[in-house]
């Protein structure tokens, strides 16, 4: 509704508020897939036997999940790139595609990684095969090496990667910042205080994600412990929680949200 506003009004939105946008639908889609699996789980534990359904649930999680790590890896470099006017040719590349073809580019890492997540749904078959075929050592084995390379790439791919470049640009943005506060601490100027503000605001932003993305992948490791509830409960509430913390990340993040949802507030009310 926000961003509905932005287009009304100015008929464009900038790649921050394209970026926001597509983070809230997949943090909405994947609250959505989180809560449908919790409910299986506690209620139709008898529908976790069904394949398809397994597998699809596996696959719409894992799509949803890598799509959010480098939708912030986006996040990042636009911020690096318009914070930090770096002359390498690696950043101005990005901050040249970022600028006029972010939404072919978004585009495109949802496909990259719908095809990353779509194999997830033949291993979960394979899981069930491996279960029910315990006499055939051989072919198990050969099996569970086949899915333990899919999941590691795929976890390379789809989470790895993208933190360590949001990590980098990171970095990058708050040695900048630390440097550009060393040379201007003596500045009265208004305008420096405001760009210095907002560039605060966009570090804090790619940091509390990155937190947000190291609890969510932490939160994954509940499937070595599966004889432990205590941990399966707290890993589990980890994952569910994520996409709403995000969400309130995002706000945060944004003054024109926050601008749209008051005054909606405050003229209803």
């Amino acid at each position: 509704m926000g961003n509905l506003d932005i287009i009304r009004k100015k008929g464009k939105l900038s790649p921050t508020d394209v970026i926001f946008l597509a983070k809230g639908i997949v943090n909405l889609l994947l609250q959505c897939v989180l809560s449908i699996d919790g409910m299986i789980y506690a209620l139709w534990q008898t529908f976790l036997s069904v394949k398809e359904l397994n597998g699809f649930m596996h696959t719409s999680l894992f799509f949803l999940m890598y799509y959010s790590f480098w939708l912030t890896f986006w996040l990042s470099a636009h911020y690096c790139t318009t914070i930090t006017n770096l002359s390498y040719g690696f950043f101005i590349w990005i901050k040249r595609i970022v600028s006029n073809f972010l939404s072919h580019l978004l585009f495109l890492t949802a496909l990259g990684m719908f095809i990353v997540s779509v194999p997830g749904f033949w291993a979960v078959n394979a899981e069930s095969l491996i279960q029910s075929s315990e006499n055939r050592t051989e072919d198990s084995g050969n099996t569970v090496h086949e899915m333990f390379s899919y999941h590691v790439s795929a976890y390379t791919l789809g989470a790895i990667l993208p933190f360590c470049l949001s990590l980098l640009c990171l970095v990058l943005t708050s040695s900048f910042l630390l440097r550009h506060v060393w040379r201007v601490k003596n500045n009265d100027s208004g305008s420096t205080r405001t760009n210095l503000q907002a560039h605060v605001t966009a570090l804090r932003t790619i940091f509390f994600l990155l937190l947000i993305s190291s609890f969510f992948c932490m939160s994954q490791v509940d499937i070595f412990f599966p004889n432990s509830p205590t941990f399966l409960t707290v890993c589990w509430n980890l994952q569910i929680l994520s996409p709403s913390v995000e969400a309130a990340v995002i706000f945060q993040a944004s003054n024109k949200l926050r601008r749209i949802i008051l005054r909606r507030f405050w003229t209803r009310s």
